[in-house]
């Protein structure tokens, strides 16, 4: 998986009861577009993670 800066990602509910989480991605620390990210979630919470297999990124619109 690779992804830059500005992406958004997506995390699969896995259960009925559980929600998709939205982010931006922030920072990304591995090599050449490679995990781990520095996510900003959509409720404001920002971690480091390395995504599953319940993960997808949405890439950032390019220019007009």
């Amino acid at each position: 998986m690779k992804a830059v800066a500005g992406d958004r990602i997506v995390i699969r509910g896995t259960t009925v009861e559980s929600t998709d989480r939205h982010g931006l991605i922030l920072e990304v620390k591995g090599a050449d577009g490679a995990p781990p990210y520095l996510v900003r979630f959509d409720d404001g919470h920002e971690t480091i993670m390395f995504p599953g297999g319940d993960f997808a990124v949405e890439k950032a619109a390019s220019g007009p």
